[in-house]
C-alpha cells in the first residue's frame, strides 16, 4: 500500500536560554528592558504582536540574531515578539536572546497564569479513513523506558507523560501507523523521531582534581603552569556545555592580588606577574591556592557555575650558594682519638627539602695522610668534620684543613660560589701518654719441647711512643696459660720455667701463646700489650698405646682370631706409625698366641687353639718409629666363654658381657677408619 498523504510532524518543546550584561560608560550593550511581565491570554494569534524588545550592541546592531525558547515564537527586525502559529499553552516563561558580533543578552518573558508543558506534536492525515486510529509504538512507548509518550488514538496528538531529561536519552525513535477496528494495520508504520532539545540543567564540574601545579621560581612572565579543566554535561554544540573560566580567589593574595591569569578559554593557568615577584625565598607562603571558576553559557551572568581549588607550588632553584657562618673554626682532639671533633655550620636560603638546599663539604687541603673525613648531617646541613685516623701528638700538634661546601643541585647560571662557601679549619692535637708498642708483634720463635728449664727464648722489645716524655718500661707476663714462662721487668728477656709439652692441651696446632705488657711510667702509667707466639717443635716423647684393651673368645670357636689392635701415638710423624706389635716373650707361651701384622697401625691376635673358660691376660708391647723409639707394654684381657645354643656365658670366667663376634666388629670398624 503506497501512503496516500506525508505524515505532517510538529514538536513543541521548550528550552531556558540565558543572559548576561556588559557595562560601558557611554552605552550599555544589551536589552533595555531584560524582564517582561504579561497575563496568560486565552490564545497567542498568529503574526499578533506580544511586545517589543529593544537590543543595542552600541556598534551599530550589524548581524543581529534572535532566538526563542519555544519553536513556536520568533522576534521579527523590529524587536517584535510574535507567534508563528495560534497556540494556547507555551509555559510559565519565554526566553529570548540577542546576539551581534559584538555584544549578547538575555530577555526573560514571565508569563502571569501559564501552564508547564511537557510537550506535544500532532501527528495529520488527511486521507485516513473512516474509524481508523493511530498506534504510537517503539523505545518509549512499548519499549524501555516504557510510557514517556503516548498517542491520542482519534486525533494523533502525541504527548509527553514526564520530564525529559536529554542528559539520559537524547533521541527517541518511534513509529506512527494507522490501524482498522480490529487492529490490523491500515497505513504506515512511519518513522517519528523526537529530538530532545537541550535546557541548561547541568553544572560544570571539575572531575579530575586534586589539580597541583608546579612553576619554578623566576619563571618568566606567562609561563604556563597548569590547565584546569571542567566537563559539562549539557549538550555541546550549545552553549550551555559552551565554558569560561575565570580565577575567584588567590590565597595568599601577596606580593600581588594578581599573580596569575586563566585562559578564558582554554583553562590554562599561566603567570602574570615578573620573575622578580616570583622569588620563593621572598614570598610569604610558596604555595599559592586559586578558587577557579567555570560558567557556562560562555560566562554570561546567567550561566550556571563550578568550582576547584588549583594548589601552585613555587618550586625552588638553586640560586643562592650555600655560606659558611664563619672563615674559620677552631678544633681540640687528643692524639690517638677518633669520630667527630668539629661541626661546621652554613646558612643557604633554598628549599631545605631540595637538593639545592642540601650541602657537601669537600676537604681540598691539609690531609694528605687522609687522616681526617667530613659528612653532612642530613638533619642539620652542617659539616661533621671526623677523625678517622687516630693523630700522632709527636709527628704534629697541630692541622690546619682548607674545606668547602657545595650543593647536591648545580648552581643556576648566573649564581656562583664565592669565597664564603670555603672556611679554615684550625685542629690542635693534644698529648696523651700513649701505651708502649712492642715490636714485631706478633713476636715468634721456634724452640724443640722439652727443652731444659731456664733456658732463654727470646727478649722483647717495646717503645714507647711518647718520646718527648724520656719514660722508661717495665714489663710483665699478661697471659701464661701453662705458667711456663718468666719474663724479666727489666730487659724483657723471656725464659722458661718448666718443661715445654707440645702434647699439652694448651698448645694448639703445636703454637703455645702467651701475652706480654709493657707499662711506660707516665702518670697514670700507660700499657700496652704483646703477643709472642711459640711453635714447639716434636721430639719423640710419649710412648703409642694399644686399643681396645679387652677382648672375648668363644671355647669352642672354630675362627680362632680374636682381636684387631690399634695403636696411637700423640706425637707427630715420624716419631709416630709404622708400629711394631711383639707379644712379650718372657711371660706368654709362644703355643697359644699369635700376634700378626695388618699394617701400619693395626694387628691381629689370634689362638692357635681352643682354650678353656677362664680370663686371660695376654701382655702385647708396641713400638713406635722414633728416634730413639719408645716402647709400651698394655696387658690385653682376653676372656674365653661358653658359647652354647648361640648364647654366650662369660660369668664364670669373671667377666663381663663380650660376644667374639662384637669384638671383631668393633675391631674391623677401627681399622676401617685408617
Amino acid at each position: 500500500m503506497q501512503p496516500r498523504t506525508p505524515l505532517v510532524l510538529c514538536v513543541l518543546l521548550s528550552q531556558v536560554l540565558l543572559l548576561t550584561s556588559a557595562e560601558d560608560l557611554g552605552c550599555t550593550p544589551g536589552f533595555q528592558q531584560k524582564v517582561f511581565h504579561i497575563d496568560q491570554p486565552a490564545e497567542f494569534i498568529e503574526d499578533q504582536a506580544i511586545l517589543n524588545l529593544t537590543f543595542s550592541d552600541c556598534k551599530g546592531n550589524d548581524k543581529l540574531h534572535y532566538e526563542v525558547s519555544s519553536p513556536y515564537f520568533k522576534v521579527n527586525n523590529d524587536g517584535s515578539l510574535v507567534a508563528l502559529r495560534n497556540i494556547t499553552a507555551v509555559g510559565k516563561t519565554l526566553f529570548v536572546h540577542a546576539r551581534t558580533p559584538h555584544a549578547e543578552d538575555m530577555a526573560e518573558l514571565m508569563i502571569l497564569g501559564g501552564k508547564d508543558i511537557q510537550g506535544s506534536l500532532q501527528v495529520v492525515d488527511s486521507d485516513r479513513p473512516e474509524g481508523s486510529k493511530f498506534r504510537l509504538t517503539g523505545k518509549g512507548v512499548d519499549q524501555e523506558p516504557k510510557g514517556i509518550f503516548r498517542i491520542n488514538e482519534n486525533t494523533g496528538s502525541v504527548s509527553v507523560t514526564r520530564n525529559l531529561d536529554r542528559e539520559t536519552i537524547a533521541a527517541y525513535q518511534l513509529f506512527v501507523e494507522t490501524i482498522d477496528v480490529n487492529g490490523k494495520t491500515l497505513e504506515g508504520p512511519v518513522p517519528l523521531e523526537v529530538i530532545v532539545i537541550d535546557q541548561n540543567d547541568n553544572r560544570p564540574i571539575f572531575r579530575e582534581g586534586p589539580y597541583v601545579g608546579h612553576v619554578m621560581e623566576g619563571s618568566p612572565t606567562g609561563t604556563t603552569v597548569m590547565r584546569m579543566t571542567a566537563f559539562d554535561a549539557d549538550d555541546p554544540a550549545t552553549d550551555n556545555a559552551l565554558l569560561r573560566y575565570n580565577i575567584r580567589q588567590q590565597t595568599p593574595d601577596r606580593p600581588s592580588p594578581n599573580m596569575f591569569y586563566i585562559d578564558p578559554e582554554k583553562g590554562d593557568i599561566v603567570t602574570v606577574v615578573s620573575p622578580a615577584l616570583l622569588d620563593r625565598e621572598t614570598l610569604e607562603n610558596p604555595k599559592y591556592e586559586l578558587i577557579i571558576e567555570a560558567q557556562d553559557m560562555a560566562g554570561l551572568d546567567v550561566g550556571l557555575t563550578g568550582t576547584a581549588t588549583a594548589t601552585i607550588m613555587i618550586d625552588d632553584k638553586n640560586d643562592h650558594s650555600p655560606k659558611f657562618t664563619k672563615k674559620e673554626f677552631q678544633a681540640t682532639v687528643e692524639e690517638g682519638a677518633v669520630g667527630v671533633i668539629v661541626n661546621l655550620t652554613v646558612e643557604d636560603k633554598d628549599d631545605p627539602a631540595t637538593g639545592a638546599w642540601r650541602a657537601a663539604y669537600t676537604i681540598i687541603n691539609g690531609n694528605p695522610g687522609q687522616s681526617f673525613e667530613i659528612h653532612t648531617n642530613p638533619q642539620t646541613n652542617e659539616g661533621m668534620l671526623s677523625v678517622v685516623k687516630p693523630l700522632d701528638y709527636e709527628i704534629s700538634a697541630f692541622h690546619t684543613l682548607l674545606i668547602k661546601v657545595e650543593n647536591e643541585d648545580p648552581l643556576v647560571p648566573d649564581v656562583s660560589y664565592g669565597p664564603s662557601s670555603t672556611a679554615t679549619v684550625h685542629i690542635t692535637v693534644l698529648d696523651a701518654n700513649e701505651g708502649p708498642v712492642f715490636y714485631p708483634d706478633p713476636m715468634m720463635v721456634t724452640k724443640q719441647e722439652n727443652v731444659s728449664v731456664g733456658s732463654v727464648l727470646l727478649t722483647v722489645n717495646a717503645t714507647d711512643p711518647d718520646s718527648l716524655q724520656h719514660q722508661t718500661i717495665r714489663y710483665s707476663i699478661y697471659k701464661d696459660p701453662a705458667g711456663w714462662l718468666n719474663i724479666n721487668p727489666i730487659n724483657g728477656t723471656v725464659d722458661t720455667t718448666a718443661v715445654l709439652d707440645r702434647e699439652s692441651p694448651f698448645v694448639h696446632n703445636s703454637v703455645y701463646t702467651a701475652l706480654f705488657l709493657a707499662i711506660d711510667s707516665g702518670s697514670p702509667p700507660a700499657t700496652g700489650t704483646g703477643t709472642l707466639l711459640i711453635t714447639l717443635e716434636d721430639v719423640n716423647d710419649n710412648a703409642p698405646f694399644i686399643y681396645p684393651t679387652v677382648a672375648e673368645v668363644c671355647d669352642d670357636a672354630k675362627n680362632l682370631s680374636v682381636v684387631i689392635l690399634g695403636a696411637s701415638d700423640k706425637d707427630l710423624h715420624p716419631n709416630t706409625d709404622p708400629f711394631k706389635f711383639e707379644i712379650h716373650k718372657q711371660t706368654v707361651p709362644d703355643k697359644v698366641w699369635k700376634i700378626s701384622k695388618i699394617n701400619n697401625t693395626h694387628a691381629l691376635v689370634s689362638l692357635l687353639q681352643n682354650l678353656n673358660k677362664a680370663n686371660y691376660h695376654l701382655p702385647i708391647m708396641v713400638t713406635d718409629s722414633g728416634k730413639p723409639p719408645m716402647t709400651n707394654i698394655t696387658d690385653l684381657r682376653v676372656q674365653v666363654c661358653s658359647c652354647k645354643n648361640s648364647k654366650v656365658d662369660c660369668n664364670a670366667a669373671g667377666a663381663p658381657y663380650f660376644s667374639a663376634t662384637t669384638v671383631l666388629l668393633l675391631s674391623v670398624f677401627s681399622l676401617a677408619r685408617l
